[in-house]
């Protein structure tokens, strides 16, 4: 059974910073993408980084020049620095991670919410 688990959120003044991390457990045929994405209430869930194996990187333009999505493959985690976080950065932040084999995991979800 594959677990992802979150961690790293939590209440921040705007302009402060937070990071987030994701580790994943279990038996999991090589890991491809791996991401983060986040709702807000009342919104749909929407991508905000994403980071394949070798290292490229994808960025949501709302979050492109604050946020860094990193991972390490042998620990099978993914980090997601947020500087200079905004008020509409508060959301429920969640981890994907995708499977060679096509299938997807997320995890249960770690609060942000930024204060003006």
């Amino acid at each position: 059974q594959v677990q992802v688990v979150e961690s790293g959120g939590g209440l921040v003044q705007a302009g402060g910073s937070l990071r987030l991390s994701c580790a994943v457990s279990g038996i999991i045929s090589s890991i491809s993408i791996m991401g983060w994405y986040r709702q807000a209430p009342g919104q749909q869930r929407e991508l905000v980084a994403t980071i394949t194996t070798g290292g490229r990187t994808m960025y949501a333009d709302s979050v492109k020049g604050r946020f860094a999505i990193s991972r390490d493959n042998a620990k099978k985690m993914v980090h997601l620095q947020m500087n200079s976080l905004k008020p509409e950065d508060t959301a429920v932040y969640y981890c994907n991670v995708q499977s060679s084999t096509g299938w997807s995991y997320w995890g249960q979800g770690t609060q942000v919410t930024v204060s003006s």
